[in-house]
């Protein structure tokens, strides 16, 4: 086993023990000095933030591999309720993902675009009225929130319904009817925007592409009134 690993098994199985460590205790379990620590982390949160990664991996390695169903709103519930699920397992490389780090590890990131990618065919399946990367903010922020309330402060958030409940009532403002309406703008823009072909047809220019995409963003966030 390499140095680097040896020093990420340690920082892990200390931070799953207990909630946090110290370099020198990562050092004194992984057998290391000081010096080879900083040398390939920098510091105690480049350390924290591979920890984080590393947690994540088993997580992220199922949503990669997962292939998509006929139905995107049925992954983004599920999609939801796994992200919840993994916070209750993993509660405390959970919390310094989303709470503990001043630098979001890459694992953040790449979630976010996930969930990314999930809203964006329910939105070409005609299913979303916002535009997608508003959705994934609204969505990630709020599962985030569940996810970490109820893993800080389980006695109050010990109902199992808390997370559908909100869970459906964010979904309730992100997603369209199965059949919208011929005065639902919002989520026909949206629609629309989602099938639009990545290079210009024929018949339009690379300008009037990128002019049509900004006249359907606008009309995306029609409120109707």
């Amino acid at each position: 086993m390499d140095v680097r690993t040896r020093i990420l098994e340690a920082a892990a199985d200390l931070l799953a023990h207990s909630g946090e460590f110290s370099t020198r205790a990562v050092c004194e379990a992984a057998g290391v000095g000081a010096p080879a620590l900083y040398r390939q982390f920098g510091d105690k949160d480049g350390l924290l933030a591979a920890v984080v990664d590393r947690g994540f991996e088993k997580y992220l390695a199922g949503k990669r591999a997962a292939k998509p169903s006929g139905d995107p709103v049925r992954d983004l519930r599920d999609g939801w309720d796994n992200h919840v699920a993994f916070a209750l397992g993993n509660p405390h490389h959970y919390r310094l993902m989303y709470s503990g780090l001043s630098t979001p590890p890459g694992a953040a990131a790449e979630a976010h675009g996930l969930l990314l990618a999930v809203l964006e065919r329910c939105a070409a399946a005609g299913r979303l009225k916002l535009p997608p990367p508003l959705a994934a903010q609204m969505v990630m922020a709020a599962n985030a929130g569940v996810a970490l309330s109820m893993i800080t402060r389980p006695e109050l958030y010990a109902d199992p319904g808390f997370s559908v409940r909100v869970r459906e009532s964010v979904l309730a403002g992100v997603l369209a009817e199965a059949r919208p309406g011929p005065d639902d703008v919002a989520a026909t823009a949206t629609t629309l925007a989602a099938q639009l072909p990545e290079a210009a047809p024929g018949d339009l220019t690379a300008a009037e592409m990128t002019l049509l995409r900004e006249w359907l963003a606008r009309l995306s966030l029609h409120s109707g009134r």
